[in-house]
C-alpha cells in the first residue's frame, strides 16, 4: 500500500468512539535501575483493557459502511480481541457471535458476554476456532473480522504510534512491541517508519511463539509445530500474511524472551505503575530490558507498549514465583550436607547473610542429607556462581537448579514424602515467627545442635510471619528439656505430629 494512503488510513481511522488516548507513563524505578528513560504505552486502561478495541472497531465501522444492511458480525479469538468485536458490535447496533477456543480464560469469556455477544466455545486453539468461525461467517451471512491480517485493524492498531509521536515530541530511541499476528507491529512500524524513520521499531515474542522470528530468518511466514500459552494473547502459529509483507523489511530487530522473563517485567509494571498487565502485556517490556542487557545503551528513551491487561488472578501464582528467576535475584540450588545435629545451621552459616527464599528438607539415610533451598541474590549471576563456589570450597556438593523447569515447576513442592528408612522418635511442629532478614538463620541457632532435624520446609511468601514446618527426633529421656527449649523460643507453634496430611503423606 502506498505510504500516503497507510497514513490517511490512519489519521482516519475511527477508534476514539470507543476508545481513549492512553498515557505514555514513565516508570521512574525502572529507568533509574537501568540507566535509560524507560516509558510505557498503558493500552491496559483501555475499556476493555487491550489496545485490540481500536482495530476491531475500526473494521466493524469500515464494514458497515461499506454495507449498509449488514446485520452482524462474526470473530475468531482467544479473548482481546472478541471483547473489542463485541464492543464495537454493541455501539453500532449489529450482531456479534465470537468463537473462543475452550481454554479461553473464564475472565474473558465472561467480558465478551457482558457486551450483549453470543459465545461459541469451539476447538482446543486459536485455528480450529478460526476455522470454525469461517464456516459460520458463510452460513449466517455474517462479515467476518479478523484480529490481525487486516488493514484497516491495522490502521487501527497504528493509531498508538500517531499518539505516542504527538506524547513524546522529542522523540524516541526504539519502541517494542509485543508479537502475535503482527497486527500491532504492522500498525506501529508502519507509521513511525513514514514519520520518523530514526525511531527503532522492534517486535518482541515469546520464546516459545516466536512466528515471526522463524519467518524473518527464513524470509517468509513459517508455521510453528506448537506454542506456548502462558501469553496467550500471542500465542500465534503463523505470522499474518498482510502484517509480514508490510514489516519484513522495515522493522529494526526481533527479540524473544522467556516465560521467567515476561513473569519479571509483570512484576516490573507492578513495581512502577501498580499496574497488573496480562502475560501477553508485558512481552515488549520484558523485551526492552534484554535488549538493554545486550546492548547497553545509557540514556536513551525507550518506549514499551503495554498491550493489555486482562489476566486471570490464579494466574499470579505463577507470575509471583518466577519473577524473582527472571530478574535473576534467586537461585535454587540442591546441597547435600551430613545427617547429623547442627548441619542446617552450618549450611545456613556458611551461605551468610544472604536472604534464604526457601528451604525444603526429609530425612532419606543414616549419613547425607540434600536439602532444596532457594537464596536470594543481589548481583544476579555472578553472585549466584560465587556462592556455589564458596559452598564447594567448604565441602559441599552443590547442584545449581535455578534453570531447571522441573526443579522449579515441580520438585520444589515435592521435596519430602515418606523417608526411605524410619525415623525414630519423630515429632512435628508448626512455627511462626516475624520475617526479616537473617530470621531463618536465628531460628535454627536457637535448636542448636541438640536435637536432629528429620523434615524442614520453609518458603518466604512476603508476609510479615515465616512459617516453618519442622520435624525434630526427641528422645524419652529429653521430652522434659524438649519442652522448655520449645517455651524459650517465645514463637507460637503447634504440635502436627496426629496430622493427617503428615501422617498419610510425611510418615
Amino acid at each position: 500500500m502506498p505510504t500516503s494512503q497507510f497514513l490517511e488510513k490512519v489519521l482516519t481511522a475511527r477508534v476514539y468512539d470507543v476508545a481513549i488516548e492512553t498515557p505514555l507513563d514513565e516508570m521512574s524505578v525502572l529507568s533509574k535501575r537501568c540507566g535509560n528513560r524507560i516509558l510505557i504505552k498503558r493500552e491496559d486502561l483501555q475499556p476493555v483493557f487491550s489496545f485490540k478495541l481500536r482495530g476491531a472497531f475500526n473494521k466493524v465501522f469500515m464494514a458497515k459502511q461499506s454495507d449498509p444492511n449488514l446485520t452482524g458480525v462474526i470473530a475468531a479469538s482467544a479473548g482481546n480481541h472478541a471483547q473489542g468485536v463485541a464492543l464495537a458490535a454493541k455501539k453500532l447496533h449489529l450482531q456479534a457471535i465470537i468463537v473462543m477456543p475452550v481454554t479461553t480464560p473464564t475472565i474473558k469469556i465472561n467480558s465478551v458476554k457482558s457486551y450483549g455477544a453470543r459465545v461459541i466455545l469451539h476447538g482446543e486453539n486459536y485455528d480450529a476456532a478460526y476455522q470454525h468461525s469461517l464456516i459460520l461467517a458463510k452460513q449466517k451471512a455474517l462479515s467476518f473480522i479478523h484480529a490481525y491480517d487486516d488493514i484497516d485493524v491495522i490502521a487501527g492498531q497504528a493509531t498508538i504510534a500517531h499518539e505516542i509521536i504527538r506524547q513524546c515530541p522529542d522523540g524516541a530511541h526504539a519502541i517494542f512491541v509485543p508479537v502475535g499476528g503482527g497486527g500491532l507491529l504492522a500498525g506501529i512500524a508502519g507509521f513511525i517508519k513514514r514519520v520518523k524513520p530514526s525511531i527503532k521499531v522492534i517486535g518482541v515474542e515469546p520464546e516459545d511463539a516466536a512466528c515471526l522470528a522463524a519467518a524473518m530468518k527464513t524470509g517468509r511466514r513459517v508455521r510453528l509445530k506448537e506454542v506456548g500459552i502462558f501469553a496467550d494473547g500471542v500465542a500465534v502459529r503463523q505470522i499474518g500474511r498482510t502484517p509480514f509483507k508490510m514489516i519484513k523489511h522495515i522493522i529494526d530487530d526481533t527479540i524473544t524472551v522467556t516465560t521467567d522473563q515476561i513473569c519479571a517485567a509483570i512484576k516490573d509494571t507492578f513495581d512502577n505503575t501498580r499496574a497488573i498487565c496480562e502475560p501477553a502485556g508485558a512481552v515488549s517490556l520484558a523485551g526492552l530490558k534484554k535488549y538493554i542487557d545486550v546492548h547497553k545503551p545509557k540514556g536513551e528513551t525507550l518506549i514499551a507498549i503495554n498491550s493489555g491487561a486482562n489476566m486471570n488472578f490464579d494466574r499470579l501464582r505463577h507470575v509471583s514465583e518466577r519473577a524473582d528467576f527472571g530478574e535473576q535475584r534467586e537461585a535454587l540450588i540442591a546441597a547435600t550436607i551430613p545427617e547429623q545435629p547442627g548441619s542446617f545451621l552450618g549450611f545456613c552459616r556458611t551461605i551468610g547473610k544472604r536472604q534464604i527464599t526457601e528451604f525444603n528438607y526429609r530425612y532419606a539415610d543414616a549419613n547425607r542429607a540434600i536439602v532444596f533451598a532457594g537464596i536470594q541474590l543481589v548481583h544476579g549471576t555472578q553472585e549466584k556462581e560465587e556462592m556455589i563456589s564458596h559452598l564447594t570450597q567448604q565441602g559441599y556438593s552443590v547442584d545449581d537448579m535455578t534453570d531447571n523447569e522441573v526443579a522449579k515447576l515441580h520438585t520444589r513442592y515435592m521435596v519430602g514424602g515418606h523417608p526411605q528408612a524410619g525415623v525414630n522418635n519423630e515429632r512435628i511442629f508448626r512455627f511462626q515467627f516475624p520475617e526479616k532478614p537473617g530470621a531463618l538463620l536465628k531460628f535454627l541457632d536457637r535448636i542448636g545442635h541438640r536435637w536432629n532435624i528429620s523434615l524442614f520446609h520453609y518458603r518466604n511468601h512476603g508476609a510479615d510471619y515465616g512459617r516453618v514446618l519442622l520435624g525434630i527426633q526427641v528422645g524419652a529421656q529429653d521430652q522434659r528439656e524438649f519442652r522448655l527449649f520449645l517455651q524459650s523460643l517465645n514463637f507460637p507453634f503447634w504440635e502436627e505430629t496426629q496430622n493427617p496430611a503428615y501422617q498419610l503423606f510425611l510418615r
